[in-house]
């Protein structure tokens, strides 16, 4: 009977270390933009998609913002004309144009002045006067 207050212990630490040895099967899917296009200054939304439950999250606080091209890549060090941060983009002072917004999860870095690769990630267009 001395060994039987030992056996919870015994069943919640197996228990314990099967429920991490599992692992996070949660995994970002595809980043959604909105709007998919604006004037400066302008605050854009992420949600992120999610393959379980529940699927679509706000993520706009916690996904990594930059001004890139539209197959995903930051600019890095390259003058961009527009700055964004957690959503919140502006244009700079003098430039005219219109920049691509990324919101997404950052993946490896590219060519030497070149920003990261995000992946997944989510686009939209930001008209500067």
């Amino acid at each position: 009977m001395r060994g039987w207050p030992a056996f919870p212990i015994v069943v919640l630490l197996t228990l314990s270390i099967a429920l991490f040895a599992c692992g996070n099967s949660r995994k970002l899917q595809s980043v959604s933009v909105s709007p998919t296009t604006a004037n400066s200054p302008a605050q854009f939304t992420a949600t992120g998609i999610y393959n379980t439950m529940p699927n679509n999250v706000d993520i706009t606080a916690t996904t990594a913002w930059c001004i890139g091209s539209s197959n995903g890549v930051c600019d890095g060090n390259i003058v961009q004309g527009a700055s964004v941060n957690k959503g919140l983009a502006q244009c700079l002072s003098g430039f005219s144009g219109t920049v691509t917004v990324l919101a997404g999860q950052p993946g490896p870095m590219g060519l030497p002045d070149q920003g990261n690769q995000l992946q997944p990630y989510g686009t939209a267009q930001l008209t500067c006067p």
